[in-house]
């Protein structure tokens, strides 16, 4: 079967970028200081149990300084290696429309107009996706090149109640289709290895993903962070790691189900060494992705290759 035009077997992100752009274009992670509404009490309190206190933007740089300085030391970071390149901003930690649309403007707006940014990408949950927001992020849209990733992790309400989610699939499915709408290009997020999850489960999320109006995917492994509240639940046995060869073995599974052209934006996750619990193997992320590519030569498989 003959592979992607990168060589690889599937549609990456960066290749999907370079046909968009014609060049590399590089993702500076940045935290806007929002927060989260099952933090925050407007759900619930605490997050997700699997959550880091830092929202899941534990990549990010200086992460307290004002936007424009992280943004510019990243930027820096990365043209010291490679010169070249323009810049997608990344509001990654918490819930980025998580706030009045006059507050998301002031800080999406600063940053779109730094030097060599050609887009952005929003990370948010489905239900902080108001009817103005929703508007806004459609002008946004019409003027950059807009990413909006949605945290979804499972389409089975059970777990996620499990994990204290605070909305059900039914939430995701009308932030999906309300995105559409408006033509904004949306990037769900799922992980593999929750508790209580089984291999065929995990597989159903990407069969069920892949039947819905979406144009990229993340696929994470769960990796337990210190100090988190499902930390508890690995101290008393509820919790069990999947091993690497495991993994590798369903995302491939899941990559083969989805549909040909969407991006897949990831294809794992690496926990900061030290914060992480388990599983260790995953410090070594470059090894998990060469797995992936070995296993789907051998397969001799494409993405899509099962997707009806």
């Amino acid at each position: 079967m003959k592979p992607y035009a990168d060589g690889k077997r599937f549609n990456s992100y960066n290749h999907y970028l370079r046909g968009v752009f014609g060049e590399k274009v590089y993702k500076i992670a940045l935290d806007a200081h929002f927060t989260c509404p099952n933090r925050d009490g407007t759900l619930a309190v605490g997050g997700c149990t699997f959550c880091s206190r830092e929202g899941s933007g534990d990549s990010v740089q200086e992460r307290a300084a004002p936007l424009s300085e992280q943004f510019a030391l990243y930027k820096d970071m990365l043209q010291s290696k490679w010169p070249a390149g323009k810049f997608i901003a990344y509001f990654q930690a918490f819930s980025n429309t998580h706030a009045p649309v006059s507050v998301l403007r002031e800080r999406f707006e600063g940053v779109l107009a730094e030097e060599n940014v050609v887009g952005l990408s929003i990370a948010t949950r489905p239900d902080c996706l108001p009817d103005d927001v929703l508007d806004y992020l459609a002008e946004l849209d019409r003027r950059t090149f807009l990413w909006v990733e949605l945290g979804l992790q499972t389409i089975f309400d059970r777990t996620a109640d499990a994990f204290n989610r605070g909305y059900p699939f039914d939430t995701f499915l009308r932030a999906v289709e309300n995105l559409r709408e408006r033509e904004i290009r949306v990037c769900v997020h799922i992980i593999n290895g929750l508790p209580g999850e089984s291999r065929e489960m995990m597989l159903e999320t990407a069969r069920v993903i892949g039947r819905l109006d979406l144009q990229g995917i993340k696929i994470q492994l769960l990796h337990l962070l210190k100090n988190t509240p499902m930390e508890a639940l690995y101290i008393s046995g509820g919790l069990r790691f999947l091993e690497r060869d495991e993994y590798v073995s369903i995302v491939c599974d899941q990559l083969e189900v989805l549909p040909p052209d969407m991006v897949i934006h990831r294809l794992t996750g690496d926990g900061l060494r030290d914060k992480i619990i388990g599983p260790l193997w995953s410090i070594k992320k470059w090894e998990t992705l060469n797995a992936i590519d070995r296993e789907m030569e051998t397969r001799d498989s494409l993405q899509g290759k099962y997707y009806k």
